[in-house]
């Protein structure tokens, strides 16, 4: 039996949310709480994602905290090793060190109704116990790696892109990189120009927009450290920007066939080979898969040494990928650019609230259901942050974050020492409310298929509508919502 620590709130993680958290708990006052990290340092996606080109797809001016903002961006778009420095520091400045315990994994929780607490079990053994947790655990942190057929007889180097190995020089390689995602729109151009052969596997096409990225001047930076409210403008006016782009997502098909047009632009701009222009060219429209930007990524895939395969992957040799029509591909080392694990990510966790109920097991069974996508009926005091149905394809989801703990921080004092349990039926509201707002959106009329949606072809993910709505709903606990428990 290892340790046992007893304090006020459990915190899984240390990514925007759970960082966010402690900020907003420390804010309050309160410091009976611990932060439980799985990794030896803060920083989560931003800490593990560190292939070659990992950047930001939404300005850094954006996202970032509202109350921390950061005159020294270097780009509009800054790169990963930026926003993990600021992340660390903002873990500095408000002193949370002494409450993350690193190298602690969370294997589990179980809901003590007599107690009226929580026992969270580490995969060290360790035990912490409290009357609420907070689950930052993020959407982007299990990576998903395919299960190609003879990959185990692969002789060369095999990995995920958020699990990038360092070490292994690219010059002059034969490279296979599975998936066009996020990730591999990143990182395909930054290798490219160094390997002998790249064979990028696409299963779909992304649609990729211009990204307008540039170096932040000097003048300005100097601006936004002297006079804080100019950036706080800045802020404002990008908010709004990102946030005019819901109406496409969202019921207004006209919008995204501009997009697309725009979109259309950027490849024939860079790809000249109209059989390649073809295969990356997507025939879904724009918004039902996450849209990426990229400056760089069509004309790497117009290098002579980079093709683009569209047949699949039927088997892997010792030092080949075979391709579904047969042709053989030699590659020294295959990179996945496959995404994470989003709609099934609890479904390892033993999280058991009232009654002995499992919530991997009942969202395995009946898909992701909660309330605002923090509370779900059944599991007393336990919060979720960035959970089901608030993650965005059009704004900054640390506005998302913000909201999300000011909620959480008014529901803890509202509980005062008891318990709160969404009551079945708001949860019930808000998933059918969710839902029919989602029908109307671009995710399921769009045509294609997408880590939005779980394996009943449910989406389990996206907020739909404007963040500011979601900001409304959260401002406020309503205590007719909850069950009060002790």
């Amino acid at each position: 039996m290892g340790n046992r620590t007893e304090t006020g709130v459990v915190i899984v993680g240390t990514g925007f949310s759970g960082l966010g958290m402690a900020i907003q708990l420390r804010k309050e006052g309160r410091d009976d709480f611990v932060i439980l990290e799985k990794a030896a340092d803060v920083g989560g996606t931003w800490r593990d994602n560190t292939y070659p080109g990992c950047a930001c797809d939404i300005p850094s001016h954006m996202y970032s905290f509202s109350f921390e903002q950061n005159p020294g961006w270097s780009r509009a778009y800054s790169p990963q090793p930026e926003i993990w420095k600021y992340m660390r520091e903002v873990a500095d400045k408000y002193d949370l060190r002494g409450h993350i315990r690193f190298g602690q994994e969370m294997t589990g929780a179980r809901w003590d109704a007599d107690e009226n607490r929580w026992h969270v079990s580490s995969k060290s053994g360790e035990e912490f116990v409290a009357p609420a947790l907070v689950a930052g655990l993020g959407a982007l942190h299990l990576p998903q790696i395919p299960k190609l057929p003879g990959i185990e007889r692969f002789q060369g180097r095999a990995f995920h892109s958020a699990r990038w190995e360092h070490d292994f020089d690219f010059t002059g390689k034969r490279v296979a990189v599975v998936g066009t995602g996020a990730s591999a729109i990143q990182f395909v151009p930054q290798i490219a120009k160094d390997v002998e052969q790249l064979h990028l596997f696409q299963r779909t096409p992304p649609w990729i927009m211009p990204k307008p990225d540039r170096e932040m001047p000097g003048w300005l930076k100097g601006m936004f450290k002297t006079v804080p409210l100019v950036q706080r403008a800045f802020r404002d006016i990008l908010y709004w920007g990102l946030e005019a782009r819901a109406i496409g997502f969202n019921g207004h098909p006209g919008v995204m066939k501009l997009g697309q047009r725009i979109a259309r632009r950027n490849i024939d701009k860079s790809i000249k080979d109209p059989a390649l222009r073809a295969k990356l060219t997507p025939d879904y429209t724009m918004g039902c898969k996450r849209v990426l930007v990229s400056n760089d990524y069509y004309p790497a895939l117009a290098r002579e040494n980079v093709d683009v395969v569209t047949d699949g992957v039927t088997e892997v040799r010792e030092h080949s990928v075979v391709d579904g029509v047969g042709v053989e591909h030699e590659v020294d080392v295959i990179i996945y650019g496959t995404g994470f694990h989003v709609t099934d990510a609890f479904d390892d966790l033993e999280i058991i609230g009232r009654d002995g109920r499992n919530l991997g097991k009942e969202w395995a069974t009946e898909g992701m259901n909660t309330h605002l996508g923090i509370t779900v009926s059944g599991f007393p005091n336990l919060f979720l942050l960035l959970g089901p149905n608030t993650g965005l394809g059009h704004n900054s989801v640390v506005f998302m974050i913000e909201s999300q703990i000011s909620y959480v921080a008014q529901a803890l004092r509202m509980a005062r020492g008891k318990a709160l349990d969404a009551k079945p039926a708001s949860q019930a509201r808000f998933n059918v409310d969710i839902q029919r707002k989602l029908e109307k959106g671009i995710w399921t009329q769009g045509g294609c298929k997408s880590w939005y949606l779980d394996a009943k072809g449910v989406n389990r993910t996206i907020w739909p509508g404007f963040t500011w709505r979601y900001w409304l709903d959260t401002r406020k606990v309503r205590a007719e919502d909850f069950e009060l428990l002790g």
